[in-house]
């Protein structure tokens, strides 16, 4: 399998790194109201319990792996860094 590069400018993420790089093993992207309706324990280690959640624009989705860079929680999720 090709190894995939995840591209990201929120530098004040936990899995941001140099270049604009996602290094988190496992990313959620969902809807907008998945992400708002959701506690941030669900992420992309429960995706394939979640239903499909559909928009019409990408400006409709976020990425639910989203943790705070100086969190004291940054296994809240059970997302490793890379």
């Amino acid at each position: 399998m090709t190894q995939q590069h995840i591209h990201c400018t929120v530098d004040n993420c936990h899995y941001w790194a140099q270049g604009n790089k996602c290094v988190a093993n496992e990313i959620l992207v969902a809807s907008d109201q998945l992400g708002a309706d959701q506690p941030d324990r669900i992420d992309a280690t429960t995706a394939q319990n979640l239903n499909p959640t559909p928009v019409n624009t990408c400006m409709s989705t976020c990425c639910k792996s989203f943790v705070a860079g100086n969190s004291p929680n940054t296994n809240v999720d059970g997302i490793k860094k890379q």
